[in-house]
C-alpha cells in the first residue's frame, strides 16, 4: 500500500514509525465522525493500536469498520499524511504476551510518566485493533 521507493511513501513510513500520536476517525452507526488521538504501533503492515471497551471507539468499528487516521500537519498546513482503512477487532481482551515488544518500547517513557505497566494499561484498554490502510495520501 505504501511505496517506500517514492520520496512521500518514504516520508509516510518515516511517521508511521515515529510518530507517537495519530488521530483516528471512526463513524456512529448514525453516521456521525468521531475523531480522538490514539498510540499506535505499524506492525505487520497494519497499524496497532488499543481501546477502552466501553467506549464508543470498538462498537463504531463493529458497525461500520471504514476509518481515516491522520497525522498532525507541520504547523503551516504541510506534511500532511491522511491514511484511509479498514479496522477490525484483532482481541477483546489483550494481554502483556500479546503486544509487541516495540508498542512497549515506543511508549516504555509515555508508561513510566502515567505510573503504568503495559499490562495495567490494558487494564484500562484490553481492546486491540488493527486497521489494513486501502488509500495513502501524503501532501
Amino acid at each position: 500500500m505504501i511505496d517506500l521507493t517514492t520520496k512521500s511513501g518514504a516520508r509516510v513510513a518515516e511517521r508511521l514509525r515515529n510518530e507517537l500520536v495519530l488521530w483516528l476517525t471512526t463513524v456512529t452507526p448514525n453516521g456521525q465522525p468521531q475523531t480522538s488521538p490514539v498510540w499506535f504501533l505499524w506492525v505487520d503492515d497494519e497499524i496497532l493500536l488499543f481501546s477502552r471497551a466501553h467506549t464508543p471507539r470498538p462498537g463504531n468499528i463493529r458497525a461500520n469498520p471504514r476509518v481515516a487516521a491522520i497525522f498532525d500537519s507541520d504547523g503551516d498546513g504541510g506534511d500532511v499524511v491522511s491514511i484511509e482503512g479498514e479496522a477490525r477487532i484483532a482481541r477483546e481482551t489483550a494481554a502483556a504476551a500479546d503486544v509487541p515488544p516495540a508498542y512497549v518500547e515506543k511508549y516504555a517513557g509515555k508508561l513510566a510518566a502515567l505510573g503504568w505497566t503495559m499490562a495495567s494499561m490494558l487494564v484500562d484498554y484490553p481492546v486491540e485493533i488493527r486497521i489494513r490502510p486501502t488509500r495513502v495520501r501524503a501532501w
